[in-house]
């Protein structure tokens, strides 16, 4: 009994291991089947079954490997991480731009100001008070131009 159940089994695993094919016939008939088509015709192959086939291999394809849950895991995390380092980049120049917006109207308000001709009242390290003298005034607003032009491109 057991004799007659291996025999059982080995004939039915071998036809397990066949490949289907598919070709077109002399009358135009789409034909399929796990035989050898004539020799004349082109046949493609269409199924290697998961037991006969190596490990990663595709049928009708180049030898592939096969990625692990870990190799998976491990580039959706690099991905992520990729992602993310784009989004901070993008917010970093997006502040360095405003930062410069920012540095520029100050500075030309700060030099409006001083081209204004109003009397202008400066406290020094003291807690003392005085008026920007023309002088002053001159070196400053040279100083403010300067500042526009940095901050302002």
């Amino acid at each position: 009994m057991k004799k007659l159940l291996l025999v059982c089994l080995l004939l039915v695993s071998t036809h397990a291991l066949a490949e289907l094919r598919k070709w077109v016939d002399a009358e135009g008939k789409v034909q399929y089947s796990d035989q050898l088509p004539p020799p004349n015709v082109k046949a493609k192959i269409l199924h290697i079954p998961a037991s006969a086939a190596a490990p990663g291999v595709v049928a009708g394809s180049s030898p592939v490997q096969a990625k692990t849950i870990a190799e998976r895991e491990a580039e959706l995390k690099k991905a992520q991480l990729d992602k993310k380092q784009a989004a901070d980049k993008v917010a970093l120049e997006q502040a360095r731009i405003a930062a410069e917006k920012e540095n520029c109207s100050a500075a030309q308000l700060n030099l409006r100001t001083l081209q204004d001709g109003t009397r202008m009242l400066v406290v020094d390290a003291k807690g003392q008070r005085s008026y920007l003298d023309d002088e002053q005034r001159r070196q400053r607003i040279e100083k403010g131009q300067e500042n526009v032009k940095t901050f302002c491109k």
